[in-house]
């Protein structure tokens, strides 16, 4: 495995919930309707009339251990050595969704096939570190990018979104 892997960084304070990462990951991927591999949630905090409101912008962070390619019984999901991007073999998966339970970001997404599928960084459609994937190039803010991160850096990358995730969960709880 290599000393530095891609990870997504998200800047919640930089975020201005235009929800563009999510339409630019759609629809440069062609993801079917009801799928989402990139979601922005809206964390509401506060009672009125102090109310605020921030976004997470959530998808795979391709996680430093993935629980995901630890629970898969078929190994249809793999982490790159090289870069440390986490993919899916959609010919091996068997769209079980044990996947789903293990992700603690509620990340895999299955569609009309019933397979497993999620963001891969548009790793088939860009050149590995030279191009920045959709979703971050379309942040007007710079909020969301992918980097090269050592092992302490993707963790705590993975750390502060685990307390947004939580976040949209109370929230959530909250107002149902």
């Amino acid at each position: 495995m290599s000393d530095k892997q891609f990870g997504f960084q998200f800047v919640v304070e930089n975020c201005i919930q235009c929800h563009g990462c999510e339409v630019a990951c759609k629809s440069w991927r062609g993801v079917e309707l009801g799928v989402r591999w990139r979601r922005v949630e809206n964390i509401w905090e506060g009672a009125y009339p102090k109310v605020t409101c921030r976004s997470a912008s959530v998808s795979c962070m391709h996680c430093l251990e993935p629980a995901c390619v630890e629970a898969c019984p078929v190994e249809a999901i793999s982490k790159r050595a090289s870069d440390g991007i986490v993919v899916v073999d959609r010919e091996t998966c068997i769209g079980c969704q044990t996947c789903s339970g293990a992700c603690p970001f509620g990340v895999p997404q299955y569609g009309g096939d019933e397979l497993m599928q999620k963001c891969d960084t548009c790793v088939g459609e860009r050149t590995a570190g030279t191009e920045i994937p959709p979703c971050a190039a379309t942040c007007p803010t710079g909020a969301l990018s992918l980097v090269m991160m050592d092992a302490p850096e993707k963790q705590a990358a993975e750390k502060e979104m685990m307390e947004l995730v939580k976040a949209v969960k109370a929230d959530l709880a909250v107002s149902s």
